[in-house]
Formats: C-alpha cells, structure tokens, sequence
C-alpha cells in the first residue's frame, strides 16, 4: 500500500494503476501552459446556497435517505456528467477496483456542495466555478465539452492543473479547483467498500495474535520495533 495519502494523489492516466500514480505527487510536474481561458472569463455559476437548516446536530445515520432529502441539489444535468468525467480521469477503473463514477463518487460531491454549512458553502464556489471553467477551456482547445473529449485530450487539460504548485499563468486558479475537486473525490472513493479493497483496508478486525508492524514499514520509518 503507497505511503502517500490518496487525498493528495495527482491526476491518474488510465495505462497507470492509482497506487503506483500515487507515488509521483511529490515529482510530479506541470505541463507547459497553453493559450486558456481564465476564470474571469468564464460566467460564473456558484451562488449563495438557500437558506435551509440541514440535518441538525442528531442525525439518524441507520436511515437510508434519497439524495436531496435534507437540501436541494445543486449540479445541473451537464455538471453532473462533467463531475463524472473528470473524476474518472482521477481515479479510473483499473485492477485494484471500479472508476469513481461507479462508486457513487459524482453524487457524493453534489451532496457536499449543496450542503448548508460554513465548509462545504466555501467549496461550493470553488467546485461550480471549476466545472465551469474546464467545460470552457475544453471547448476552446477541442471544440466540445470535457465528457465528450478523448482520454488524451481530457489529460492534456488535467495535465496543465493537476499540481498546483507548479501550475502557471492562467492555470493557477483552475489549479486550486483541482487539488479541491480530488480531494473530494479521494474522501469519496475511499470511503467506499470498493475503495477499501483498492487500499488494501480490512476494518477493524479481531486478531488472535499482533506480531506488530512489518517490516517493510519499519524500514522504510527507519525505526526499529522495541515492543514485544
């Protein structure tokens, strides 16, 4: 299992598998800037979210509840399929488990930004306004929206903002949006059975004995196992 934390994983070609994708985030590169649109010129969507109270400070958890039970939803038909595409760009099918999409991954962020509350009103700007923009630039660079793009086509355009500290020009604010817009998908995903098995997470299960951390672990912390 990768020592890095998935929630900072860069964006994730289909050839490579997420786990070895994830050991590149700390030489990961961006691509040379190419003629974009900014943000600024992109009509901006995000508004206020509507007043409503939410779920309160006792929720029933055992409850299965229809999406938009507690507050409306936010993202448009076309949003939808754009939250779907970009997230299966990040994290797609492959031999360690399904795409985001799969997984409920779109539905989860349009409950989140849609979601009355000081965190997720602060991402619901970021997330609208970046959905917006990667539509705009996709169809300045390729003449269609992101869903319909090739797989190389959608990871050109990944690939200009998929690390943020090395993004430039007019990629910087996109830039923002991604590293949000994965993190997001990241909680998402592995927050699911199938994610789970992708990390090789088992849960809390009884052991009758613990002969403490492998050894390739240790090794790798550089510390040496003292407790018997």
């Amino acid at each position: 299992m990768s020592n890095i934390d998935p929630v900072i994983s860069i964006r994730l070609p289909g050839q490579v598998s997420r786990r070895e994708a994830m050991q590149w985030v700390l030489t990961a590169v961006a691509a040379s800037a190419l003629p974009t649109a900014s943000f600024a010129q992109v009509p901006e969507v995000s508004g206020a979210v509507p007043a409503i109270k939410g779920y309160g400070t006792d929720p029933d958890v055992v409850k299965t509840h229809a999406p938009g039970a507690f507050w409306p939803l936010t993202l448009s038909v076309s949003q939808k399929k754009t939250t779907a595409a970009l997230a299966d760009v990040i994290l797609p099918k492959d031999r360690f488990g399904p795409a985001a999409s799969d997984v409920g991954v779109p539905a989860m962020i349009d409950e989140w930004i849609s979601a009355p509350y000081p965190q997720q009103q602060g991402d619901r700007p970021v997330i609208l306004d970046g959905l917006n923009w990667i539509d705009a630039e996709s169809n300045q660079r390729f003449g269609k929206v992101f869903p319909e793009l090739t797989g190389e086509q959608k990871n050109a355009i990944c690939d200009d903002i998929c690390f943020a500290a090395q993004a430039k020009g007019a990629f910087k604010k996109p830039a923002q949006f991604f590293s949000r817009f994965r993190s997001l998908c990241a909680g998402a995903y592995y927050g699911t059975p199938a994610g789970w098995d992708a990390i090789g997470y088992v849960g809390n299960v009884p052991l009758t004995q613990f002969d403490g951390p492998p050894a390739e672990v240790l090794e790798r912390l550089g510390v040496t196992q003292t407790v018997k």
